[in-house]
C-alpha cells in the first residue's frame, strides 16, 4: 500500500468503511489518487512551499501606473508614436497612429531594497523588501478571456486544468473538511474567463475549484433541505454511497469515486465551512489590519478568508477582483479614476495579507502571487475620442510579483524599454513562470503530467524554464 492511501485510512477509517460498500470505495479512492488508476505524483523533491494564494486582478492592472515608471515617457507625454514601433501591430481598440501617455502619477522607492512603487500603493511599499517584482513577463494573448485562461490553464481555450487543479492532482488537500481548491470573486462582475479558470479540465473532478458565494450559502446546496434532520441526510448519503459504489464496480468510471468524495466532502463542509467563515475570534487589530468590512463582497474580506483557508489547509486559494481594465473611455475605466479606486480596494488588504502570513508562520511557505492576465500600452487609446486616459491591451510586457514560498524577496527581475513597449532583460514567458511556481511546490513540470486522449499533458505544455533568479 502506498504511503498515501495508508495515511487516509488510518485518518478516518471509520468513515472509509461507512462509504466503502463492501469494498468498492476503495477502488474509488485509488481512482481518486492518480490518473488512470495510478498512483498521483507526490512531490519530485523535497519543497519549498506548501501553498498558493494567487491575487489576479482581472482585467490587467497598468504596469506603467503602478511598477515600471519611466520618466522618457513622461518628457514625451503627448507625442505621436513612431510609427515603425507599432508597424504590423495588432491592437484591441487603439486606431491610426496613437499619442503617448506618460504616467500621472509619481514613483518612489521603498524599504532597504529600493523597490520602485507608484503613490497609488502607501500599504504594499511598507512591505517592498518581502516583494520579488517581475517586469518582464510576456503573454500570446491580448484578449481578456484568452489570456487569463492562458494564465490560468497553461493553454488559451477552456477545457484544460488550472494550476490550482494540477496542485490538488498533485499534492491531495490538507483537510479532509475543506476542499484543497477554492475560489473567491470580488468585484462588480467575475472575470472573462469565468468558471474555466478554475476547471479541472480532464483531471477528475474533484481536482476542480470550488467557489464560494458572498450571499446565502458559502457553497451551492450546501445546506440541508427545509425538513430533512442531520440523521435523515447522513442515511441518505450512505444509501448513495452504497449505489454509486455498486456503479462503479461495474464500469470503473473515475468520476463515479468523484461523486463518492464529492458527496461526503459536501456533508463534513457543512461543518468546516460556517466555522472557517465565522470571524468573531479573530482580534480587531487583525480585522482592522485587513480593513474588513462586515457583511460586505469586498477583496479585503477574501483576503482574510484566505488566509484562514491556508491556516486550514487548502493548497489553492484564488481571488479575482474585477475592474482593472483601464481603456479611458468613461471614469469608470479611466486611469485617473478608475485605476486610483481599485488600488484602493486593494492595496491595504494585499499587504495585511502579506504581514499576516508572516507573523503566524505561514509565508516561508506559502507562495503569493499578483497581477493580471497582460500589460497595458504606453499610448492613450482615447477611442472614439475619449478625453479621458486610459491604455490598450498590451501582450509583450507585463509585471507581476512573488512572495514568501522560496521567492527571494526585495529583487526587481526584468526590464523593459524606455517606453514601456518590449521586454529588454529577463523575459518570462507563462509557460516559465508555471515552471518556477511548481518547481518551489517540489514538481518538476515535465513529470507532473496526465495522461489524457493517448498524450502525457501537462501545465507547462511543451514549453517553460524555472527562473533561478527568483528562486532564494
Amino acid at each position: 500500500m502506498d504511503p498515501r492511501t495508508e495515511a487516509l485510512l488510518l485518518h478516518n477509517r471509520r468513515e472509509f468503511l461507512r462509504v466503502g460498500a463492501a469494498g468498492f470505495g476503495a477502488l474509488a479512492l485509488g481512482q481518486l489518487l492518480g490518473a488512470d488508476g495510478g498512483q498521483a505524483p507526490l512531490p519530485h523533491f523535497r519543497p519549498r512551499a506548501r501553498r498558493v494564494i494567487w491575487l489576479h486582478m482581472a482585467g490587467a492592472p497598468s504596469a506603467l501606473d503602478l511598477f515600471d515608471p519611466k520618466p522618457v515617457l513622461v518628457e514625451r507625454n503627448g507625442q505621436s508614436v513612431s510609427e515603425e514601433l507599432i508597424k504590423n501591430e495588432r491592437f484591441a481598440f487603439i486606431k491610426g497612429v496613437p499619442k503617448l501617455l506618460g504616467s500621472p502619477y509619481r514613483f518612489a522607492r521603498h524599504g532597504q531594497s529600493g523597490q520602485e512603487l507608484s503613490e497609488l500603493l502607501p500599504h504594499l511599499a511598507g512591505v517592498a523588501d518581502k516583494l520579488a517584482i517581475v517586469r518582464s513577463l510576456r503573454t500570446t494573448q491580448f484578449n481578456h478571456a484568452p489570456a487569463q485562461l492562458f494564465l490560468s490553464t497553461g493553454f488559451e481555450r477552456a477545457g484544460r486544468p488550472s494550476m490550482g487543479s494540477w496542485l490538488s492532482y498533485g499534492l491531495g488537500s490538507e483537510n479532509s473538511n475543506l476542499p484543497g481548491f477554492v475560489v473567491l470573486l470580488s468585484g462588480k462582475f467575475h472575470p472573462d474567463g469565468g468558471a474555466a479558470c478554475w476547471s479541472s479540465g480532464f483531471l477528475p473532478s474533484v481536482h476542480q475549484g470550488v467557489r464560494f458565494r458572498s450571499e446565502g450559502d458559502a457553497v451551492l446546496f450546501l445546506s440541508d433541505p427545509p425538513g430533512v434532520a442531520r440523521a435523515d441526510r447522513r442515511a441518505e448519503l450512505d444509501a448513495l454511497a452504497r449505489l454509486n459504489a455498486a456503479r462503479l464496480a461495474e464500469t470503473h468510471d473515475p468520476e463515479i469515486a468523484t461523486r463518492i468524495a464529492q458527496y461526503e466532502l459536501s456533508y463534513r463542509m457543512q461543518t468546516s465551512v460556517p466555522e472557517l467563515l465565522d470571524l468573531s475570534g479573530e482580534s480587531r487589530e487583525t480585522l482592522e489590519l485587513y480593513g474588513h468590512e462586515p457583511g460586505q463582497v469586498s477583496f479585503a474580506n477574501n483576503c482574510l478568508l484566505a488566509r484562514r483557508l491556508v491556516e486550514r489547509g487548502t493548497r489553492f486559494v484564488q481571488l479575482y477582483h474585477w475592474g482593472w481594465d483601464s481603456h479611458g473611455t468613461s471614469p469608470d475605466d479611466d486611469l485617473v479614476s478608475s485605476l486610483p479606486q481599485r488600488c484602493r480596494e486593494t492595496d491595504r488588504a494585499t499587504a495585511a495579507l502579506l504581514i499576516d502570513l508572516e507573523r503566524r508562520g505561514l509565508l516561508e511557505d506559502t507562495l503569493v502571487v499578483w497581477g493580471g492576465e497582460f500589460g497595458r500600452t504606453p499610448m492613450n487609446e482615447e477611442r472614439n475620442g475619449s478625453k479621458f486616459l486610459g491604455r490598450d491591451h498590451h501582450p509583450h510586457c507585463f509585471t507581476m510579483w512573488l512572495a514568501g514560498g522560496g521567492i527571494r524577496p526585495g529583487i526587481t527581475l526584468g526590464q523593459t524599454d524606455e517606453l514601456g513597449y518590449h521586454v529588454t532583460e529577463d523575459p518570462l514567458e507563462v509557460h516559465d513562470l508555471h515552471a518556477t511556481l511548481l518547481h518551489l511546490l517540489g514538481f518538476d513540470h515535465e513529470r507532473l503530467t496526465y495522461r489524457f486522449q493517448g498524450r502525457d499533458f501537462r501545465l507547462t505544455d511543451v514549453a517553460g524554464e524555472v527562473v533561478p533568479k527568483l528562486l532564494v
